[in-house]
Order: structure tokens, then sequence, then C-alpha cells
């Protein structure tokens, strides 16, 4: 029968959850992982993760749970004078684990997990540095109102947010791009009880596969489907979303080729949607993966109670299925369309004339539409062989069947695939629109996040900062971490082009524009001026002068600031050195910031 299971929503992700992963985004390390107590003396529950399998989180737990490890997070200082404390725990995502316990005044509410993928220790400094990220979750978590007096954190959801539209640039990466929605999980799931015909199971459900976004999206379920809305809670939904490293189904893509599996209990700590399996008792899976345009486009799972019901030969069989699941991602989405203008009386007038783009805007679009197409085709052609090659390697050095030398080398060859791995990302990134969790902020306590983030840089080549901030500024109604971001980009680029001893002057002021308020944040340096043939590339994606990089750095940041309504500038001169000015819209009703004597600093004198 077809499932009712469209009439369950998928639970929408939380304030608390959407604060928690802003915050680990932020966090450059291979493995994250913030767990928190909902009360006193509680267990701690995952809200955000990166890099950990849910096998790996629920090691994690559990090493956290024991007596030992509570004993350390309840500490308030460790030997070293710090808080964060080596965990002695292997993983198979990070051999090196390191948990810093999350404070609200003098309660421990949760611990941030940081993995390494390398078995090398953390240093003073990275602690540190961890400790400076967890000082600034607990800031975001209580701006956002998250703590309350009856529980460690409340589990408030923003229910009333408006949707953000997915407009800009989502149409330009693929023309079989999908999304679930109702009308299409009724044509998969009816698609999906003609399986019958050719191979029994007694659950299927099938997934569409975003190569920019990296994960796969359950578009429907059929079959044995709990209908009560309690029951369901924890199982598989249409419109969740798996990566590719944690289901079955992301395997399927990876290798390309089909997957059957008749030990559930082997698995289901390492795929998600063979734990939903194993805890139905169902014995055996087919996985197959379909392709549309010679690419993949998604995966066909079958779920069978009875051991040993499927083999690979099924794929075959099931081939007609195959061909009305690709036809149904290719299917255009039907176009709304638009009501026609009325007059005062209420009968339909003319359209007004609408007018036509200036050429800036043309070519900015023709070139947005380009990024979009070179991104499809890094997805599609270069990221999913890497994976696929990435994970045969993975499974001939855990089969341990090679000697020491090959081994080495084939790591040597992962670290590499690795490390384009993470270009490409770097890239696809800057193709995918941006979204900006807003809320008021100050840009004085932005810049000083940033300062302390590249202050032992600042350090190590003497240079001295500067900083002249206006005794009242308004408020930003932006992005923290994305300006933070923005200032962190800016001072690298500053301190790459600065000899020791130089000098970086930081300046913000508050200005009128029009009806509201404007916030000019001018950043100056000392050092080896931009060629003037170059200046007016530097916000070019891909245009970079260094031997290593992508060039999107400064195009990412015009990105940012321009999404915040705001502009950015460089001008550079001989002798003057390079100055970027970043003008941002204020809000004039807010609680502006009143400077406190952390600004107008003299410049240090040279030791």
């Amino acid at each position: 029968m077809i499932s009712s299971s469209h009439q369950i929503k998928p639970a929408p992700e939380t304030h608390l959850q959407r604060t928690l992963n802003a915050a680990l985004n932020d966090i450059g390390t291979d493995a994250a992982l913030a767990a928190v107590f909902h009360q006193e003396n509680g267990p701690l529950v995952e809200h955000a993760s990166r890099g950990f399998t849910p096998r790996d989180v629920q090691a994690i737990l559990r090493t956290l749970s024991t007596q030992r490890a509570a004993a350390l997070t309840s500490t308030p200082q460790d030997t070293d004078g710090g808080r964060a404390v080596r965990l002695r725990l292997i993983t198979p995502g990070a051999k090196s684990l390191l948990v810093v316990p999350l404070r609200h005044f003098n309660s421990v509410y949760g611990c941030l997990v940081i993995g390494r993928k390398e078995g090398t220790a953390f240093s003073k400094k990275d602690k540190s540095h961890l400790e400076q990220m967890c000082d600034g979750m607990t800031k975001a978590l209580d701006r956002e109102g998250l703590f309350n007096t009856n529980v460690v954190l409340s589990r408030s959801n923003v229910t009333q947010e408006p949707v953000p539209s997915q407009q800009t640039g989502a149409d330009l990466f693929l023309p079989m791009t999908k999304h679930f929605s109702p009308e299409l999980q009724e044509k998969i799931e009816a698609v999906l009880t003609e399986v019958h015909q050719y191979v029994s199971y007694d659950r299927a459900w099938a997934c569409y596969y975003d190569p920019l976004a990296g994960n796969v999206e359950v578009l429907g379920i059929a079959g044995d489907v709990k209908t009560d809305p309690k029951d369901a809670k924890k199982d598989l939904k249409p419109g969740q979303r798996l990566t590719l490293d944690s289901s079955a189904a992301g395997w399927a893509v990876r290798h390309r080729k089909p997957r059957v599996d008749h030990d559930l209990a082997s698995t289901q700590g390492r795929f998600l949607d063979h734990k939903h399996l194993f805890k139905d008792r169902f014995q055996s899976s087919l996985v197959i993966p379909f392709f549309v345009k010679g690419q993949v486009g998604g995966t066909l799972t079958l779920g069978s109670k009875d051991p040993q019901r499927y083999q690979t030969t099924d794929a075959r069989t099931l081939e007609p299925i195959i061909l009305k699941l690709a036809e149904l991602l290719q299917a255009p989405a039907p176009e709304t369309v638009a009501p026609s203008p009325t007059d005062d009386v209420g009968t339909p007038g003319s359209r007004p004339p609408v007018a036509a783009p200036s050429e800036p805007i043309i070519r900015k679009q023709e070139r947005q539409a380009a990024i979009g197409e070179f991104s499809a085709f890094m997805a599609t052609e270069i990221r999913e062989p890497l994976a696929s090659i990435r994970s045969q390697l993975e499974e001939v050095t855990g089969e341990g069947i090679l000697d020491f030398d090959p081994q080495t080398r084939v790591e040597n060859a992962m670290r590499d695939l690795m490390r384009i791995e993470a270009i490409l990302n770097e890239i696809l990134d800057f193709a995918k629109p941006l979204e900006l969790s807003r809320h008021l902020c100050r840009i004085p306590e932005v810049l000083e996040s940033a300062l302390v983030v590249v202050g032992t840089d600042l350090e190590a080549t003497r240079i001295q900062v500067t900083k002249d901030y206006a005794n009242v500024i308004a408020p930003v109604r932006g992005d923290e971490a994305k300006l933070q971001q923005t200032f962190l980009s800016i001072f690298r680029n500053a301190c790459e082009a600065m000899s020791p001893g130089g000098h970086l002057d930081i300046q913000v002021t508050q200005h009128r524009a029009g009806r509201g308020l404007e916030v000019q944040i001018l950043i100056k340096n000392d050092g080896v001026p931009i060629p003037a043939e170059i200046v007016d590339k530097v916000f070019e994606p891909f245009f970079t002068t260094k031997r290593s990089g992508t060039g999107l750095g400064l195009s990412s940041v015009k990105k940012i600031v321009e999404e915040h309504g705001g502009t950015i500038a460089i001008g550079s001169a001989p002798g003057e050195g390079t100055t970027v000015t970043i003008r941002l819209p204020g809000v004039s009703r807010g609680p502006a910031f009143r400077h406190r004597g952390r600004g107008r600093r003299p410049p240090r004198r040279p030791s």
C-alpha cells in the first residue's frame, strides 16, 4: 500500500541547532561535535556535529558519560591552567580527540569535542583557541535567549521564521535538481508500489543525490512504514538528508554500484539508514544507484525482513523502475503563473513596461551562470570520481593486506585526495547561495574577535595594531560568523603583504546615509601595495597572484559584504600601502555600541 507518511512533516531544525551549527562551521578542524545537557545531571544530547559518523558520536557520548570524564568536565581548571582535556578514545574518523567543557557562568552545560585525523597532540595554542571558541559559542547562545532557569538549555523552535528564498542561482547547477515536495513524494511512492511486480520488499524508498551539497535526500517511502507520528518520530522521513559517509545510499553513490547486505547488525552502526532497518528487525537490504544523463541521479533502497532475500542481479530486474525514477527527476518543476495586474476597478490591466537590465547586471548574471555551470561540472565529473577513488583506497587500507611501504604510499595518496576534495568543496561552497543568520551585532566586537584569532601571527611578525573606534557606533543586522570570516580574510592578506614590524590601522566610524546610518570600517596596512593594473581584478573569482590558493578569498569577502547590503573597495598606492573600505548599513533603532576605552590605542613602542 502507499504510505501516508507525507502527512508527517520532518521535524524543523531548532534554534539551538542552528546556533551550534553556525559555531561549528567556524572551527577549522577535521571533526567537531557539540553536545549539551537539557537538565541537571542529565545525559549529554548531540545537537550539532561535523566529520563524525553516528557510531563515533555514540562512542564519544558514552565515554563522556562515565564518572571519570564527568569529573574532568566539572573541574574549573586542569593542570595546564586551561579547561581543555584530551579524550582517551580513538574513532575511525579521528585519532586525536580534545574535549572542552561549555560553561555558562559557573556551571557546565555541555561539551565541545574536537577531532583530528592525525595522532598529533594538541598544543597550548590550540587549546587556548578552542576555549575562546567555546566562550564565543556560549555568548551566541546567550544572545539568542537559549538559557533559562528551569533547564540548562531550552529547545525552542523557530517556527515563525520566514522561509528564505531559494531563487539565487538555484537553477543554474543541474537541470535535474529536485527537492522534497508533497507532489513529488506521491509520484515517487506510486512508482515504488510497482516494485512488487519485479522484486518483493517490506520497505522501499528513493533518494535524490545532490552533488553540490554532497548528500542524498529522501524523496518518498513506501511499504511497511509507521503512520503513527509518535512511532515514526525517529524513522526516515521524506525530505531528510543523509551524508555520503554515513548512509548505505551514499556508499552506492560513491562506488557507483549496487550494495547488498545480509547482516544489518554489522552495518547499522555505520549507516544511518541501516540503523532504522535494524531497529525494525529487517534482515537484508539492497541499494541500487541509478543514473541521469550519465551521472548518478539517486538511489533506490529495498529492505526485507527475510534473510538472504536480495542479490546484485536484482538491479537488472528493476531497470523499468529505475527508468521511471530517472524520468521523475528529469521532469521540469511546474511553473507558477503570476497573477495579472489589475486596475482600480478590478479588471485585468496591461503590465507596466519592465526596464531592461543594464549591461553590468547582464555581465554579472552571465558570470554567475558560468560559475554555476562550472561548479556543476566540478561536482559531477571531478568530485564524484575522487570520492569513488578515496572510498576504494579506504577499503584497501582497512583490509590490512598491504605491507608497510605500500600502505604508507596509499595513505599519502589519500591525504592528497582529501586536500583536493577540500579545494573542490571551497569552490562549490562559493557557488552556493549564501545563507545568513542575521541578528544585531556590534562591528567593534566582531573585529576584536577576528584579531584574537590572528593574534599569534601578529605577535610573531611584530605587527603593531592601532585601533580607532568612534564613541557611538550603531549596530549592524547581519551574520556575525560571516562578518568575522570577512575580517579574518582581510587581516590575513594584510599580514602576508606586510614585512615584520609593519603597522595595521583599523578605524570604525558612523555616518549618515540618506535617512539611515552607515558604519564604515577602514583597514589599512603599510605593506607592499597592489599593482595598479590588478587592483580592479582582486575581487574576481579565481583571480590570485599566489602560487597556492583558489582565488576565492576576496571574492567571498565581497559576496558576504554585498549580501549584507554593504559595499567594499580597495585602494592601493606606492608608499601608502593598501586600504580596504567597507560600508555596512547600521540600525538606527537599537542598542548602540559605546566606546569603553578599547579603541584609540596608541601604537606600541618598538622593543
